[in-house]
């Protein structure tokens, strides 16, 4: 299995000069220094890969241990772009990709492996609360079905871990080159459900803590929650 890291974009929200991933919290670790601890305790290190942009230099001397691919286009694409590059150098294999700004519980992970080992593809929701600003989902038939910021009526919020299994791949592909280059990748992900019935089924860890990080006071409670080295 392939796991992704999306760290190419800017992340003028939170107003830092250096990528996002890179924001040191007061527990003295960067959030991406906090994502390869936690993955690489659960899955093979060797097969993290980085998708890099904004000041990519400064992520790749930081891990340089990782593999990386470059989104030339960082700055004129959104997410949908630097999956779809990250996808395309795996397409024969089965994915797991997290928001280059997500702040997790490790323990967090090993709910997700059943699912990976049932190749089911799925998106991990948080139940607990439904933010205004945040990515929320519906269900039919127990799988998701509206996936985006619009959704009405949501049952909660995507927290940006995800995974696809290796057959439904290629069609994830598919949509994620038809999404106009400002699209998140979730507007892939819809138009794959939409389209041709791709089933992805969300994973609630409500029950642990993850913050993704888009402004001070996300990152104010990501320190409050995880403080502890």
């Amino acid at each position: 299995m392939k796991i992704i890291i999306l760290a190419a974009g800017i992340g003028s929200r939170l107003g830092n000069p250096a990528p996002k991933p890179l924001t040191v919290l007061q527990n003295g670790k960067s959030i991406m220094e906090m994502q390869t601890a936690h993955l690489s305790k659960y899955f093979n290190p060797d097969n993290i890969m980085v998708v890099v942009g904004f000041k990519k230099d400064l992520i790749m001397e930081s891990f340089p241990e990782l593999a990386y691919v470059y989104n030339t286009f960082f700055d004129t694409t959104n997410t949908s772009k630097s999956l779809l590059h990250a996808l395309k150098k795996n397409k024969n294999q089965k994915v797991l990709w997290i928001n280059g700004d997500v702040v997790f519980d490790e323990n967090l992970l090993s709910v997700l492996k059943p699912y990976i080992k049932k190749k089911q593809s799925f998106v991990v929701v948080n139940t607990a609360k439904v933010g205004e600003e945040e990515v929320k989902y519906t269900l039919k038939d127990g799988y998701i079905n509206k996936l985006s910021k619009s959704v009405q009526n949501a049952l909660g919020e995507a927290v940006g871990i995800n995974f696809i299994a290796k057959k439904d791949i290629k069609t994830l592909i598919k949509w994620l080159e038809k999404c106009e280059d400002q699209d998140y990748f979730e507007r892939g992900i819809e138009m794959a459900i939409e389209n041709d019935g791709l089933k992805i089924v969300p994973v609630d860890i409500s029950q642990f803590n993850c913050v993704e990080i888009d402004f001070q006071e996300d990152l104010d409670n990501a320190n409050s929650l995880f403080h502890t080295k």
